[in-house]
């Protein structure tokens, strides 16, 4: 069966296998079958592995995008106490949304969307609470610009603050080495249609085990969302409480196979040599991006929009997609850009077939 291949330069659904595609044509089957735990118990271990051991962490599957993850983290993980929240982005905002919809005590930490964190000015903010603060969120890597921010770092003020650090990692889980233990994460949220490769339709929160058993007495704030119950449901029969997206996990089993087999590690070089590429395009093209190079993931590039008056996103966007290319608007106020993501199963020849149909854009428009 020939599956016409899209290259999708956008952050997320990404480019898959054409086997993690097939993989969802299997016979129907109710997901309350032994059979079907097996793929979740398989899924379930598969993602812990990928950034701690099995006996420290677990990971708790949910149906739904992955802002599901990171509600049910943020409105099941803080009690009592105060959580500062990291704002850089889009989806630092998106975050305090959440805690003000639960009524959640929480400090905004505003910085940089393109810069590093003042690590000093935080420490400060956290010590001036005389020991409210029990919790920190953070996006790993803040998609709106492509800024990555220094979790292990940051993982080592919680340590000494005695306080525990939440994750947003939706779009750095597999496609950059993370070690919980070692960043000191207690819980990380990502979703199955990133760098792990898979189907849109499955957000997870891999979370460590004893901090996990500590929020049991936590009162809920919602029902379909609760982590502890979803977890304490699931390891007794390996089944989500509610139905789940049947065909997305056994894409995403798929995923996890082939993940395994390329190592995280080397799909972090792969990645990097087609940002390497894009970035090499861009400069020969006298195009410029937002964030520097000691603070970029090196997954996304936001691009500064050309300064010609022939330009028009919509335009570009419509001749890139005609030949095979999807690109994404910019996500910011301060200025104008695109963004450009190299994550998913593309490598540097796609990027350079891309930085081709640019230039044939970008020259159509100065005749």
């Amino acid at each position: 069966m020939e599956i016409k291949r899209n290259v999708l330069l956008n952050p997320g659904p990404a480019t898959t296998t054409d086997t993690v595609k097939l993989a969802q044509v299997v016979p129907d089957i109710c997901p309350r079958e032994e059979e079907f735990g097996a793929v979740m118990e398989f899924i379930s271990k598969g993602l812990t592995e990928f950034v701690g051991s099995l006996q420290e962490y677990t990971t708790v599957l949910f149906g739904g995008s992955g802002t599901a993850a990171v509600e049910a983290m943020i409105s099941s993980v803080v009690g009592e106490g105060t959580l500062v929240i990291i704002n850089n982005g889009a989806y630092g905002k998106r975050m305090c949304e959440i805690a003000e919809a639960y009524d959640i005590s929480f400090i905004e930490f505003k910085s940089s969307n393109v810069e590093a964190i003042n690590l000093s000015k935080l420490e400060e903010i956290i010590k001036n609470q005389g020991g409210k603060v029990t919790h920190l969120a953070v996006v790993h890597h803040e998609t709106t610009t492509g800024l990555l921010n220094d979790i292990k770092s940051l993982g080592e003020l919680c340590r000494q603050q005695g306080i525990e650090m939440l994750v947003d990692a939706m779009s750095s889980y597999a496609g950059i080495p993370i070690d919980m233990k070692d960043m000191n994460i207690s819980y990380l949220a990502s979703s199955s249609n990133k760098c792990i490769q898979g189907m849109a339709g499955i957000s997870f929160v891999v979370a460590n085990i004893r901090s996990l058993i500590n929020i049991k007495n936590n009162k809920p704030r919602n029902l379909y969302l609760n982590l502890y119950k979803q977890y304490e449901y699931f390891i007794k029969n390996y089944q989500m409480r509610f139905t789940p997206p049947v065909q997305v996990l056994y894409a995403l089993k798929q995923a996890i196979v082939e993940t395994q087999k390329e190592t995280i590690e080397e799909r972090h070089k792969r990645y990097v040599k087609s940002c390497d590429t894009l970035l090499e395009g861009l400069d020969r093209l006298n195009l410029t991006y937002l964030v520097k190079p000691e603070c970029h993931s090196k997954l996304i590039t936001s691009i500064i929009e050309p300064e010609n008056p022939k330009y028009n996103f919509d335009d570009m966007h419509d001749y890139l997609y005609d030949r095979g290319f999807t690109i994404y608007p910019g996500k910011i106020s301060s200025a104008n850009t695109f963004r450009i993501a190299n994550i998913g199963q593309i490598d540097y020849k796609d990027m350079e077939n891309f930085i081709k149909a640019l230039e044939e854009y970008l020259n159509r428009k100065t005749c």
